[in-house]
């Protein structure tokens, strides 16, 4: 009876205040979440996870010890699909981070994405721009990530301790620079031969993703696999 109840509730809710699609705006149907069916057919998925030395994985190359890396749609200008990180990041959409990360984990784990991962680290917001947005946006992924693994998501043993400005309008040279040793790690001894999951949001130049390795780099043993929701497309 009270599941019933709770049914009744839910779409008599909806009826009135309908969840929308992050992506086209129309009204999410029964079973729908975060975006509408039509749209989640139509993202525009890398699919790197299915290609070894993909061009996500060939970021890295030398730049740290790398497992594997992929990146879930691409972020093109003009793309309503630019819409998912946006209400993500900016919107105060925590649900539509999660989603995402259990939409994209399902696609990736028949080819055995997460195999042998120890940990999930999502890159750490400084303090007080976590502070100021309510919540990070690339541990909302990690957790819907997590919710379909079981692998433990980690936001305290890497912190940001510098406070840079956005990314989005610096070059390439720039945004290496504005990232360069913000990251300091906490008990290193930890994570000694340990393969380690970073995720982040939006994948640009590599640069913030590197740094954060980078805090590693004297321990040992240590191995990475990347993991971005999007990945700019220019």
């Amino acid at each position: 009876m009270e599941n019933m109840f709770k049914t009744w509730l839910v779409s008599f809710v909806r009826l009135f205040f309908p969840c929308r699609c992050a992506v086209c705006g129309n009204a999410l149907q029964e079973g729908e979440e975060g975006i509408c069916m039509k749209c989640n057919m139509d993202i525009p998925r890398t699919n790197f996870h299915l290609h070894a030395d993909n061009i996500v994985e060939r970021m890295f190359w030398g730049k740290i010890p790398l497992v594997r890396a992929s990146s879930f749609f691409y972020y093109r200008k003009g793309s309503d699909f630019r819409n998912i990180p946006h209400l993500l990041k900016y919107g105060g959409r925590q649900d539509l981070g999660k989603t995402m990360g259990r939409f994209m984990t399902a696609e990736l784990l028949p080819v055995d994405f997460f195999r042998d991962i120890d940990v999930i680290l999502p890159v750490p917001l400084h303090p007080r721009k976590q502070k100021s947005r309510g919540y990070n946006q690339s541990e909302c992924i990690a957790r819907g990530i997590s919710d379909v693994t079981g692998i433990s998501v980690d936001t305290s043993s890497l912190s940001r301790k510098k406070h840079t400005g956005t990314q989005t309008r610096k070059s390439a040279y720039e945004r290496w620079v504005n990232v360069d040793g913000i990251f300091c790690l906490h008990c290193p001894e930890r994570f000694a031969g340990k393969h380690v999951l970073i995720v982040d949001d939006v994948l640009t130049t590599g640069a913030t993703i590197t740094a954060c390795a980078d805090a590693f780099k004297d321990v040992e043993g240590v191995r990475f696999s990347i993991l971005t929701l999007a990945v700019a497309d220019s």
